[in-house]
């Protein structure tokens, strides 16, 4: 039986009040047509084992390590303005973010992170 995630469940690339949506646009490229795209720093352990989780259903995510990029800063003021703090990791799937560490944990736990895999073809069962 597939669980469904509604999507008023994730979260959606808005940016706050302080932050104009036209500088979000290097999260938004960076997401775009992607099943799976996970914002991360190379020194983080939480972000190591958010990645190891993902990939360890199939998917094969698409991983940016913001501490060695030339934007990462940028990119981390776009993810600051959207909510996610702390900003790594950031996890967005079928182009909406999912959420950092605790929000992919939860729906882990709830049985609800396969089926929202399954259902933005990250995976395939």
């Amino acid at each position: 039986m597939a669980v469904q995630v509604p999507k008023s469940k994730l979260l959606t690339i808005k940016p706050s009040y302080s932050y104009p949506a036209e500088k979000m646009a290097i999260v938004t490229r960076l997401v775009k047509d992607k099943a799976v795209v996970i914002f991360s720093k190379s020194s983080c352990c939480i972000c190591h084992s958010i990645k190891t989780l993902i990939c360890s259903f199939g998917a094969n995510p698409t991983v940016y390590e913001l501490d060695e990029r030339a934007d990462g800063q940028q990119i981390e003021k776009e993810l600051i303005a959207l909510g996610c703090k702390p900003c790594v990791p950031a996890v967005f799937i079928g182009q909406e973010l999912a959420g950092g560490s605790n929000e992919i944990m939860s729906l882990h736990l709830k049985g609800k992170l396969v089926p929202l895999l399954i259902k933005e073809r990250a995976i395939w069962l």
